[in-house]
């Protein structure tokens, strides 16, 4: 029995390790690719190329769809900030999804909506609609109030609505910096319609001081735990996005920011209704449909264009959060699991695929019962003590020496905390992660494997407290 047990400690440890290791190069070849990206970002004045390029735009007018569930706390300054941005030609519409709170009462006193009689397109067929409402003080700015039907349905009700080629869609909680929209589109603009969708980065917007959509400081929250979101985010936008879209391997486009042609997201049958995580299922479909008509299009990261948004300030908040977007990633992946190493996806089959299922999905399972192994480990002694030392270095290695070299990155070209009392802070929590922030989030993504398996659907909650300052808890 005890040879039994060596064996099989020996064998689990094994290939904890290997694929620690196949994991730490991959991360390591990422973080070699977004320093050479960004290094060439940083040569390039951004500010001068907005000028030169404003006149391009005229001819991409985008409408901007804001889908709205019970958001009263943060709407207000989401849509001032909206109105706000450099580009030419937009129109906003803002689609209500049955909120049951102010939502509605507050855009229309704000902007002073009055109904009007109006009709979509049938694109993609919604839940019914009830009311059309149009500002007074902004001619480009439309409300429209629909039956309850999630946010994938409140997009595709918008989606039906514009009149425009291109559509940027922005969550209710979330500000965007002046030249956001101009820099997501550049690419768009610049290759000739070869991209068909583009993303930004996702900063958090927790503890900043907002006032009518617009920032005026960027200092860091007091909540450890926002904090502690921060150096994620930073870490994912800066390395994962960038190495990802340097091939167009990118499966995933944030839906709190990013701009799709409308053309190709209606033959993909706009966005689906039927699964949790629709921002990802959407680039899945139209990477899917680009490879079987056999059309070379482009689906691309812009790191410079950054869109604040609210993020959990509570434990429970979080694993709601982390608990629907790791559904929401094995559902995709799981529906269209005849990609993986299928050649005639190309590259997108044979690695992104791949990636995906071996990195991001079966990750967290590996991670925490790596986790458990030391703590096993250290019980028995002998051996495993020394395994387990190991998979310590290599957890080190591969969470904290990773994190702090994006996190020095990303202030070297980015520089979006400037005070240097706040950059020592994000390092000083990133030493941190491993002993109870990312056990606790593979935990709680272990729970979203099992609702999987188990076939719940579990959208969570979230309550807002706005961007103008922090409330008790989300």
């Amino acid at each position: 029995m005890g040879s039994l047990l060596e064996l099989l400690m020996k064998f689990f440890s094994g290939t904890i390790i290997f694929y620690m290791m196949i994991v730490i190069v991959t991360y390591g070849s990422m973080l070699i690719l977004a320093f050479i990206q960004l290094r060439k970002q940083y040569l390039i004045d951004k500010n001068e190329v907005d000028e030169d390029d404003i006149d391009a735009f005229y001819s991409k007018p985008v409408s901007i769809i804001v889908p709205a569930y019970n958001e009263e706390a943060g709407i207000i300054d989401s849509i001032h900030s909206i109105l706000s941005l450099r580009y030419p030609q937009i129109e906003l519409i803002i689609v209500n999804d049955g909120s049951t709170d102010n939502t509605q009462r507050k855009i229309i006193e704000q902007f002073r909506m009055k109904e009007v009689q109006g009709t979509i397109a049938n694109h993609i067929p919604t839940k019914p609609i009830r009311h059309f409402y149009q500002s007074d003080i902004h001619p480009n700015v439309w409300l429209i109030e629909k039956e309850n039907g999630g946010k994938a349905d409140a997009l595709n009700v918008g989606i039906n609505a514009s009149r425009y080629p291109y559509f940027c869609t922005i969550d209710a909680d979330s500000i965007l910096e002046e030249n956001a929209l101009l820099r997501v589109m550049n690419p768009i603009i610049k290759s000739n319609d070869e991209v068909i969708a583009a993303g930004g980065t996702i900063r958090i917007a927790n503890g900043l001081d907002v006032q009518l959509g617009a920032i005026f400081q960027t200092d860091l929250s007091k909540n450890a735990l926002v904090v502690m979101q921060v150096v994620e985010y930073v870490r994912a936008f800066l390395m994962g996005r960038i190495a990802l879209s340097t091939f167009n391997l990118m499966l995933i486009v944030s839906g709190a920011f990013s701009v799709f042609s409308k053309k190709w997201v209606v033959a993909v049958g706009g966005y689906s209704t039927d699964m949790i995580g629709e921002d990802m299922e959407l680039v899945v479909k139209l990477h899917r449909r680009l490879k079987e008509e056999k059309v070379k299009k482009r689906i691309q990261f812009v790191p410079d264009p950054v869109c604040w948004t609210e993020t959990p300030q509570d434990f429970q908040s979080l694993r709601n959060q982390r608990k629907r977007w790791y559904r929401g990633l094995i559902e995709s992946l799981w529906k269209h699991r005849k990609m993986t190493l299928n050649p005639k996806f190309g590259a997108i089959g044979m690695v992104s695929f791949p990636y995906f299922w071996f990195v991001e999905c079966l990750g967290p399972l590996i991670e925490l019962a790596g986790y458990f192994y030391i703590v096993i480990a250290f019980f028995l002694g002998d051996i495993y003590y020394e395994f387990a030392i190991l998979l310590i270095l290599l957890f080190v290695l591969y969470g904290v020496l990773f994190t702090v070299a994006t996190i020095l990155l990303e202030a070297w070209t980015m520089n979006t905390y400037p005070k240097f009392k706040d950059l020592m802070r994000l390092l000083f929590i990133s030493l941190t992660e491993m002993f109870w922030y990312r056990p606790i989030t593979l935990f709680y993504k272990c729970e979203g494997f099992i609702t999987f398996l188990l076939g719940k659907k579990e959208w969570g909650h979230m309550e807002r407290v706005g961007l103008s300052g922090e409330g008790k808890s989300k």
